[in-house]
């Protein structure tokens, strides 16, 4: 059925009975049903999130036990490249463990706390809509905005959750410096920041039918936040105030306890949402405000391959982290041609030029951030590889799979469009990067070799759509499991430096294999090895998909 323009914007009423559906009639259910079904989902996202803070902030007294110590760090964190990638520079002033864990972790923390609160909602309204579910939800005694309600609420739990475990469990670790009302502050902007992209979501729903396009939405929006942040930062100018995520690493917790930032994010949050139940009366169930448009009267002839199908359905994942990643790269592009001046007294990143072997500051960074670009690409490469586990709950790839398409075909063609797709993103990320680097520096060799250094982690998105793939194939129950494989490449990446784990760790990932151009040279050898091991898992996923029932 075409939704015209007409239809579109006239709220549908004759679904449920009849009676005053603008109540929050039932919303109290949903939540519990909301929070029974995402127990363990959210229980691993909420202590996961912990447990890494608590860890880092017990390392550091370890790590950094005097006060030279600290200031060292500090000192060396005073330019630029790290700003951007950690928080203000007013946490350096005096730079205890707690000013060390707020510079360092609230903002990732607040990125996180969001990205939990982004895919809860929206996996409680427009999937809920999308899989046929919350029509037969809203045919009982269940007013209009109940399950918009019930999806905040059960992000708002998971955030105060994470936000009392940290109030409560920063001064349990005895620390110094880590006292009860800095980590209740810690606590509390960390929960602010994911009712507030909780909110978010709440309004991208309402925008599109789809739930992939909602999520993307709504991570948009995040991406920009910490973009804004990040560029703030680096120039030490107001931009970051045009950041929530910038007002809430000003509360500077365990340095000056300022609760006051706290109030215009939870305003925020509270106007969003306000604006998500506004805009919900203005679209059609199971509908978005912005129309869809009509198709062709014919279908390209590839979408009746499963290669072409499945290009149609990731088209959009690729072209957002392609745009993403490319103007990631750019940003951090563009302070190479500074990096020798910015980095010349940082004695992290004097050793790990001497542990890469490169001739130059601004070769060293360049590596560095690169892997920070990759680990991105493998959220992509993950987010691809669970596609096809969405078709098949869903129940569109039953039908698919009934007219005559193969199963080795239909999985393939998904698992094809993963891997061409990480290869284009990271060649996106890998021409912005170059471009600024080449404008920076005034060097247009720059170019080729940032774009050859970024594609050079090809393969280890190959193997992460590989694993991914495995688990989908033999226990797609279990595919929580896969975000595994970024998540510890980014915390041996990000954290390794700071908490000065072991250099081996990073071996036992696939991003770790990666020679680190361009600072090192050329290996071809670990490539070839990675390849080779990607594609032994794929054929491990087919083979799993062939022998197991699809749901």
């Amino acid at each position: 059925m075409t939704v015209t323009a007409a239809t579109r914007t006239t709220p549908r009423r004759d679904t449920g009975r009849a009676g005053d559906r603008t109540t929050l009639t039932g919303a109290a259910v949903l939540v519990r049903f909301a929070l029974r079904r995402d127990r363990a989902r959210l229980t691993a996202w909420v202590l996961g999130l912990a447990l890494v803070t608590l860890a880092t902030a017990n390392s550091v007294r370890t790590v950094y036990p005097t006060a030279a110590d600290r200031a060292s760090i500090a000192h060396g964190s005073d330019n630029p490249a790290l700003l951007a990638m950690t928080g203000p520079a007013h946490y350096l002033a005096d730079y205890s463990w707690g000013a060390m864990l707020g510079h360092r972790l609230l903002g990732l923390l607040v990125v996180m706390a969001g990205l939990m609160s982004v895919l809860t909602v929206t996996r409680h309204t427009r999937a809920e809509e999308e899989g046929g579910r919350a029509e037969l939800v809203r045919s009982a005694a269940v007013g209009r905005h109940a399950q918009l309600a019930a999806a905040l609420a059960t992000a708002a739990v998971a955030d105060l959750a994470l936000g009392l475990l940290l109030a409560l469990g920063l001064p349990g670790l005895g620390v110094p410096g880590l006292t009860g009302g800095g980590a209740l502050l810690y606590g509390a902007a960390t929960a602010a920041g994911g009712l507030l992209f909780g909110a978010v979501a709440a309004v991208t729903v309402q925008v599109t039918a789809h739930t992939r396009t909602a999520s993307g939405l709504a991570l948009g929006v995040l991406g920009a936040a910490y973009a804004l942040r990040a560029a703030g930062d680096a120039g030490e100018s107001g931009l970051s105030w045009a950041s929530p995520i910038g007002w809430l690493q000003r509360s500077y917790p365990f340095v000056d306890d300022r609760w006051w930032p706290l109030l215009p994010a939870l305003a925020l949050a509270a106007a969003t949402a306000a604006a998500g139940v506004a805009l919900s009366t203005r679209r059609d169930f199971g509908a978005g405000l912005r129309a869809a448009r009509p198709g062709p009267a014919t279908g390209s002839p590839a979408l009746g391959t499963p290669l072409g199908l499945a290009l149609r359905l990731h088209r959009g994942l690729i072209g957002g982290f392609a745009v993403a990643l490319l103007l990631l790269g750019a940003m951090y592009g563009s302070l190479l041609g500074q990096a020798d001046s910015m980095l010349k007294d940082v004695d992290q990143i004097r050793q790990a030029l001497a542990r890469l072997g490169g001739h130059t500051l601004a070769d060293s960074f360049a590596a560095l951030t690169l892997l920070v670009v990759a680990v991105v690409g493998g959220v992509y490469a993950v987010l691809a590889t669970l596609r096809p586990r969405a078709e098949e709950s869903a129940g569109r790839a039953v039908p698919v799979l009934a007219a005559g398409v193969s199963r080795s075909g239909w999985l393939g063609g998904h698992l094809a469009a993963a891997l061409l797709g990480s290869t284009a993103v990271m060649l996106a990320a890998g021409v912005g990067f170059g471009l600024a680097g080449a404008l920076s520096t005034g060097d247009g060799g720059v170019f080729l070799r940032l774009t050859g250094a970024a594609l050079a982690f090809a393969p280890a998105l190959w193997v992460t759509v590989g694993f991914a793939a495995a688990v989908y194939g033999w226990l797609p129950r279990a595919m929580p499991l896969v975000w595994v494989v970024p998540a510890y490449a980014f915390v041996i990446g990000y954290l390794g430096p700071l908490l000065k784990f072991p250099a081996g760790l990073d071996r036992f990932s696939p991003f770790g294999q990666v020679p680190r151009l361009p600072a090192a040279r050329m290996d071809w050898t670990p490539l070839a090895v990675l390849t080779l091991l990607a594609a032994t898992l794929i054929a491990l996923a087919l083979a799993g998909f062939r022998r197991r029932d699809v749901e």
